[in-house]
């Protein structure tokens, strides 16, 4: 990555992007196009979307969310899709209210629906009142573990009400590493099975869908740069408590001395994912509060997070 004074290799123009895993040289217009392509190629080769869906696109206000709807939104027209963002309000003082007013307005600039749903209108408490009870109730759970499990829960209640067919998500090719490699550490095999990017559709109809999957998160954020999307560049408080940021400099670390090793990795993971898919026998549930669909017999994560948070999972969430 960098600028550079070579000419693009396809276009002759001044390249402004140094692509080290493949040598070439981009300028603005050909990068942008490469990474539009290599996104419809994901979304074509895993099926991802299908002809007249109707797509949740999870939108925080960060550089890879606004980046899959900019670039989504390039081709929904010619695929009979229409699009609608969904952002989920934490409650997170200082930190959230500047992505969520980029979001409206990178939205309305787009002409795109935008729905927006807090944890504290959904469970009952924002994220730092549930860190809170955390300490009161002594429970060791990191702040990304807690706030995922709500997050995940939040987004597909705003994709119902969205009347979504598709929930597509932000996740780029470094997230799906480091994913990986927490799961290896964790020792969760059905997770890792569940890390194939063909979408399963869930009871509800819903199918769940990950297009940024083949792109490294740098080339996200010179995408957002280059193509003058405003984003949040301030960092959640909390990301530091959890193990991701100790594999993310890992990767990087790796990259930098090996250019191209994080394809060779993520080219394995989908063949151990898909490997472990194709022989692992599925069993899906409801949950005996909410009702939802979940991966274990009797209560799920997110209804058993909340009882062990406030004592009360009557809340159905």
């Amino acid at each position: 990555m960098g600028m550079s004074t070579r000419p693009c290799t396809y276009c002759n123009a001044e390249s402004v992007y140094h692509r080290r895993y493949s040598g070439e040289y981009l300028c603005s217009r050909c990068f942008t196009r490469s990474v539009q392509r290599k996104v419809a190629r994901t979304v074509s080769r895993y099926s991802m979307i299908r002809y007249g869906d109707r797509v949740a696109v999870a939108v925080s206000g960060g550089k890879d969310s606004l980046s899959l709807l900019h670039i989504l939104s390039r081709a929904s027209r010619r695929h009979g899709n229409e699009l609608v963002a969904v952002t989920i309000d934490e409650g997170i003082a200082g930190y959230r209210d500047e992505s969520l007013s980029i979001a409206r307005e990178f939205t309305s600039m787009l002409g795109i629906e935008h729905i927006t749903l807090s944890y504290r209108e959904l469970f009952g408490s924002t994220l730092e009142g549930f860190l809170k009870m955390r300490g009161e109730n002594g429970i060791n759970m990191s702040s990304c573990a807690i706030c995922g499990t709500f997050r995940r829960r939040a987004i597909d209640i705003a994709a119902k009400v969205a009347g979504a067919d598709v929930i597509a998500t932000a996740h780029n090719l470094d997230d799906m590493l480091q994913t990986f490699l927490i799961n290896i550490s964790a020792g969760d095999v059905e997770r890792i099975a569940w890390m194939y990017p063909e979408p399963v559709e869930y009871a509800d109809g819903l199918r769940k869908v990950k297009p940024l999957l083949e792109v490294y998160e740098h080339e996200i954020a010179f995408y957002a740069l280059t193509n003058d999307i405003p984003f949040q560049s301030e960092q959640c408080p909390y990301m530091n408590e959890g193990i991701r940021g100790y594999m993310r400099e890992f990767l990087n670390g790796l990259e930098q001395r090996h250019p191209g090793i994080k394809y060779n990795m993520l080219n394995t993971i989908l063949k151990v994912s898909k490997t472990l898919r194709d022989n692992l026998e599925f069993k899906r549930y409801r949950c005996s509060v909410c009702s939802r669909e979940c991966s274990s017999a009797g209560v799920c994560s997110s209804c058993m997070l909340a009882m062990r948070l406030v004592g009360d999972a009557g809340r159905g969430i």
